[in-house]
């Protein structure tokens, strides 16, 4: 079993699968080909086409769930990378890019918009796609790098997993307090760099 240490982000700790990582690297491809078909046919989940089932044909199971978390991470993607030119893997986990949601001085949780949309996330029973589609749309509107791909798909194939505490780790992330720079300084009885009057 490893420890968390205080203020780490579980979704850089850890390696991503196989998997998702294949995932990514299709997506990106996607983007880097200017791809543009594909990636409109990712965004309109309704209607399945041969993107969604490649991306479904990365799922690491038969799984239907599993395959639907494949599926709507690609989705996710192609409605991020609308209009861009230039691919981003993205990094750490959903609750560190919730804390890049905002603008001016007010992000993160500091931000009540984004503060609402997270708590929507953490405490939704399932996977909250709705939701999740909104923190994205967020993130592409502010100008923001995205969660890692690789680690949402991964995330989002553990959700029910007790044991993952997935929902629990996005909101830890997301409310954790910014590191403090420069701790202020007590001076000490033995500090003799204060001087006393010229005389």
């Amino acid at each position: 079993m490893t420890t968390q240490t205080k203020g780490a982000d579980p979704a850089s700790d850890r390696p991503a699968s196989e998997s998702a990582l294949a995932l990514t690297s299709w997506l990106i491809s996607l983007v880097r080909n200017h791809d543009n078909g594909s990636l409109a046919e990712l965004r309109r989940p309704r209607v399945r086409k041969e993107p969604h089932y490649r991306a479904i044909w990365y799922s690491p199971t038969d799984d239907a769930e599993q395959r639907e978390v494949y599926e709507q991470v690609a989705f996710l993607f192609a409605v991020y990378h609308q209009g861009r030119s230039k691919p981003t893997p993205g990094y750490g986990s959903l609750g560190k890019a919730a804390r890049r949601i905002g603008g001016g001085v007010k992000r993160g949780p500091d931000d009540p918009g984004a503060a609402r949309l997270v708590d929507r996330i953490v405490s939704s029973r399932r996977i909250p796609w709705r939701h999740l589609q909104h923190a994205v749309a967020r993130l592409r509107a502010c100008d923001r790098q995205p969660p890692s791909w690789a680690h949402l798909a991964d995330d989002l194939s553990r959700w029910h997993d007790r044991k993952a505490r997935v929902s629990y780790e996005w909101a830890l992330a997301f409310h954790e307090p910014p590191p403090r720079r420069n701790p202020p300084r007590t001076p000490s009885a033995t500090d003799t760099s204060q001087k006393g009057p010229i005389t």
